[in-house]
Order: structure tokens, then sequence, then C-alpha cells
């Protein structure tokens, strides 16, 4: 166990992604926090896709009630999970995610970096 404890990397949630992700309804916070655990423990999620338009960059969806709903993460910085946005997609035309959410997502991860920076120095 004192392995599984020490191989976790810490979830740092950007923003207000965190309590944008606990007003989702509980069976799609609970999907995406089953997700994010598999992320933290090494496990690429089988709901994960890469983000187009990012490198390194992995959204997760879930379907619920006839809406989608998506947390975006990264882990391109070492050793820790940086969850960069979660929202509901609303939109009814097409699968592409609106761009006021990419340029959200662009902003926390340049905010990402600036906390890993800070905390964990550069690599």
């Amino acid at each position: 166990m004192n392995d599984l404890l020490r191989a976790i990397r810490p979830a740092v949630f950007v923003g207000p992604s965190q309590k944008d992700l606990r007003a989702f309804p509980a069976a799609v916070r609970s999907e995406i926090g089953q997700s994010l655990f598999e992320v933290q423990i090494g496990q690429h999620p089988r709901n994960a896709k890469p983000l187009k338009g990012f490198s390194g960059v992995l959204e997760i969806r879930d379907n619920f009630d006839g809406d989608t709903y998506r947390a975006v993460y990264t882990t391109r910085f070492e050793g820790v999970l940086y969850v960069l946005h979660a929202f509901q997609k609303k939109s009814t035309s097409g699968i592409a995610t609106p761009q006021r959410h990419m340029d959200l997502i662009r902003q926390r991860l340049r905010d990402a970096e600036a906390i890993h920076k800070a905390t964990k120095g550069d690599r």
C-alpha cells in the first residue's frame, strides 16, 4: 500500500476547476473522479482523449441525461496532474469545443506552468 501512495501523483486544480467539477451531477462527478484517479496512479482512462490543438492536454468526456460534461487536464509537468477546466458542453452545433473554452484552457495551461515552476523549480 505504501508503494501505491508514493506512486500517486498529486492533483492540482487550476482556477475554479474543482468548484466547477463539484457542480456536475453526482454520476458524472463519480465517473470523471474515477478517471482522474486512474491518471493519478499512472493509467490512461478509457474515456480520455487528446484535446485537439494542444500538446500533452487531454479531456475526459462523460454524457449524462443528454448533456456532455468535460474535464481537461495535463500531466506534461513532471509528477503532477493539473486539472485545467471542467465544463458542460452546451453547443448544439458540431463536436468542436467552443473557442472561449479553448482560450480558457490555454490560459490555465500557462497558469499551471507558473504554479509548477513556483512549487517544483525548473526541471
